[in-house]
């Protein structure tokens, strides 16, 4: 095989929670991942060594400067990461569609890292089951092991325990990402100076309804919960604004994703969702909208 393209889906967190922290200082989680129908394309083409093109759609402003086209973007890293590991002294050529916004709090570099791991595995026939693969992947950045494994899971520890979820039912989202820069950083060191308080265990009762086939647009928007959300909106009001406003035009919950600054909102008629795709547009018209949906085990 001389070439593979790889779809690279980014993901939303339904329920994300902080449980506590390594003496590491990396926090630990328990959040239930969702893949989205927004994806980077990947393709993989055998090479005598590393290279990188990146090709952006103009709405996801992934430019150059966010978006390194050199050793310092994760999936470079990723292909050193698994041609090291299995000791080919070749490479990759990797050219990136870019479609997911970057820093967006949608796992647009991980899903493409993902990519590369699954695709250099195709190509050079390593073999590599997906347990392997993720343990790479959990080397190279928290997400990149749920992105490999894709679809629906409850992602625990630093990202790299995964108990796979049956999918919810289908439901429209709409996306939208404001052109502002959140650091995850300063969000995190934000959480730990907060006192924070005890809360319903939305990501518990999210696994019951996914478990029983429950989850439809009601009952997600119900359990939808990230911890994060009250730091990030109090640095970025825009974010709650836009979270309230779905709920005005219908949604059945809207949240932030990760630490920001995307939301995302559920709803159960997708006319709705593009209605309201169409005043976000309107009221934010530098930010990226979109109408999506859930990605299941196939792919779909």
């Amino acid at each position: 095989m001389e070439e593979v393209s790889i779809k690279a889906y980014a993901k939303i967190n339904l329920t994300l929670d902080i449980t506590g922290r390594r003496e590491d200082g990396y926090h630990l989680l328990r959040s239930i991942m969702q893949q989205i129908s927004v994806y980077d394309v990947v393709e993989l083409r055998r090479a005598g060594d590393i290279t990188m093109e990146l090709l952006t759609a103009d709405e996801a402003g992934c430019s150059h400067e966010v978006v390194p086209a050199d050793r310092h973007n994760i999936a470079w890293k990723a292909a050193e990461l698994i041609l090291k590991e299995a000791g080919i002294s070749e490479g990759v050529k990797i050219t990136l569609h870019k479609n997911i916004p970057a820093a967006a709090g949608l796992a647009g570099g991980s899903t493409d890292a993902a990519a590369v791991l699954k695709g250099i595995n195709e190509l050079y026939g390593l073999g590599y089951d997906t347990h392997r693969l993720c343990g790479l992947g959990v080397r190279l950045g928290a997400d990149v092991p749920f992105c490999i494994m894709g679809a629906t899971a409850m992602a625990e520890g630093i990202g790299d325990k995964l108990s796979v979820l049956p999918a919810p039912q289908k439901a429209p989202i709409l996306l939208v990402k404001l052109p502002i820069e959140v650091s995850t950083k300063e969000v995190y060191q934000a959480y730990d100076a907060l006192d924070a308080a005890g809360h319903e265990d939305k990501g518990g009762r999210l696994t019951e309804l996914l478990t029983e086939g429950k989850a439809d647009p009601e009952a997600i928007g119900a359990c939808l919960m990230n911890v994060l959300a009250d730091v990030t909106e109090v640095m970025h009001p825009q974010i709650k604004n836009i979270r309230t406003d779905m709920m005005k035009q219908g949604a059945k919950g809207a949240l932030m994703s990760g630490s920001g600054p995307s939301v995302f909102g559920i709803f159960a008629d997708e006319n709705k969702a593009w209605d309201a795709a169409a005043v976000m547009k309107s009221d934010y018209p530098d930010a990226f909208v979109t109408v999506c949906g859930f990605v299941n085990g196939g792919g779909s």
